[in-house]
């Protein structure tokens, strides 16, 4: 049987860039090179396309040196990746796109689209799915209509903030201190902060603005922080749920990544009802939003009554070490090889089930 070529896509131009790059290193060390060839692309920064040799040159950084650029081109004829390297340009065929780049200009259906315009398969969700996950607000307007209880917020327009007193005013109507003010579109809890009175929130709308311009203010939920792993296509399948446990007063980029004691917990302790709730409510979310391929949806338990509550869903959730989407997988018999294979051939299935030729095999 003939090799196929997955192109392996990293890094960015997010705040989560560096997040992606360790999430590649795990990716291409799984991957089945008995039936891929892999093509490793990496996204600086400020914006540059290059191909990368090897996962050690990930790993030390090497990579941002690299002298070959390699564009995936948008030419559905050809399906492959120019790279170029000073006057020359060679092009090569690839099969599918993997694409580990974590939240704006890789998550968000931008690289998708690109890739639906190019018909290529990939990996992931597609272009509405990616959109309106990534956009908290638009995802709080979805799950809104499935009666999934998630919490009370105050919608704020960067512009807005020209006003400040009536933003302040808006805001403390509806809500109580403390709240959480989140960037409607950013990963890893990037420019999410708590504040516990007037001065705080000023302070957390402005370092929200300078991720997006829609912002989120919501309610503080005494709860458990529980993830669930969700994997498939037209028949998506949840795993079972893990708990966060923040060792900072909450689940923010530095607890997540650069405090040891942040911890993970699978099969946490929890009445089997409460988790076959999560789990059917995160297959609901997944397919509202017409998800496909992998995505982990993460919800709050209330600490006094117990409920359910919805936070948000991650479409190309972290494939680190300590991240969970991979850990609820391998916990039911899924190791990461047979996952990542799954979730490639998952890519060439859609393509099939939409009247295209691809089928993995």
């Amino acid at each position: 049987m003939n090799k196929r070529t997955v192109a392996v896509m990293f890094g960015g131009q997010s705040s989560e860039h560096e997040v992606s790059c360790v999430s590649a290193t795990t990716v291409i060390s799984n991957i089945n090179t008995n039936l891929f060839e892999v093509v490793i692309i990496g996204i600086t920064k400020d914006g540059r396309w290059l191909k990368v040799s090897s996962v050690e040159d990930i790993k030390s950084g090497e990579w941002k040196n690299s002298k070959t650029t390699a564009i995936i081109s948008p030419d559905a004829t050809q399906k492959a990746v120019l790279l170029i390297e000073g006057n020359k340009v060679v092009t090569e065929k690839i099969d599918v796109v993997f694409p580990v780049l974590h939240g704006l200009y890789g998550e968000d259906g931008t690289v998708q689209g690109l890739l639906e315009l190019a018909k290529i398969p990939y990996v992931g969700c597609g272009v509405v799915a990616s959109g309106v996950s990534m956009d908290k607000l638009f995802t709080k307007i979805i799950v809104d209509t499935l009666g999934i209880r998630q919490a009370n917020y105050v919608a704020v327009n960067k512009k807005e903030l020209e006003q400040i007193n009536k933003v302040i005013e808006k805001i403390e109507q509806k809500l109580d201190y403390p709240v959480f003010i989140k960037p409607s579109n950013a990963g890893s809890s990037r420019g999410v902060s708590k504040a516990h009175n007037r001065d705080e929130l000023i302070t957390g709308l402005r370092a929200a603005a300078e991720h997006d311009r829609k912002i989120l203010v919501e309610e503080t939920i005494n709860g458990r922080e529980i993830e669930c792993a969700v994997l498939g296509g037209n028949e998506p399948k949840a795993s079972g749920v893990g708990e966060i446990i923040a060792a900072a007063d909450f689940y923010d980029y530095d607890a997540k990544y650069n405090n040891e004691a942040s911890k993970t917990i699978l099969s946490p302790d929890l009445p089997s009802s409460t988790v076959e709730k999560i789990r059917d409510y995160a297959v609901k979310i997944f397919k509202a939003v017409d998800g496909y391929g992998l995505s982990r949806v993460d919800f709050f338990v209330d600490k006094v009554t117990g409920d359910v509550i919805f936070n948000e869903i991650n479409t190309l959730p972290g494939f680190t070490s300590i991240s969970m989407y991979p850990m609820l997988w391998e916990a039911k018999g899924i190791g990461k090889p047979q996952l990542i294979d799954k979730l490639i051939q998952l890519a060439f299935a859609r393509v099939a089930e939409s009247g295209g030729e691809a089928d993995g095999q």
